[in-house]
């Protein structure tokens, strides 16, 4: 295997790791799709539209997030944001990668 290539692969596993995490930072207000996609990409995370909204939709289908249809100057969209439960699961992955995040500069500091 080229090393592009198993980095490109290695790269992907890391970023499927932290997508939810990082969809959940963006929800602590409400969105809706397109909007939670630029936030996510002007902070140096894009993620695909066909990666998204299935998220989106098995959050809120979990019971982490709650949605609601909203009409503002153009077509309808659907809006998600964290609800008591998604703040929660929000503060414990939260936590634990902040813990993870120090094991792993400790473990790649050089000496």
């Amino acid at each position: 295997m080229a090393d592009s290539d198993a980095f490109g692969k290695l790269e992907l596993e890391l970023r499927r790791g932290v997508v939810v995490l990082a969809t959940l930072s963006q929800l602590r207000t409400p969105r809706y799709g397109y909007e939670l996609r630029q936030a996510l990409a002007e902070r140096g995370m894009p993620i695909e539209e066909g990666t998204l909204y299935p998220l989106l939709r098995r959050l809120e289908a979990q019971g982490v997030l709650a949605s609601e249809w909203k009409i503002e100057d153009g077509p309808p969209r659907r809006y998600y944001a964290l609800n008591d439960e998604g703040r929660r699961l929000l503060a414990q992955l939260t936590a634990s990668w902040q813990g993870m995040n120090e094991a792993m500069h400790r473990l790649l500091k050089e000496d």
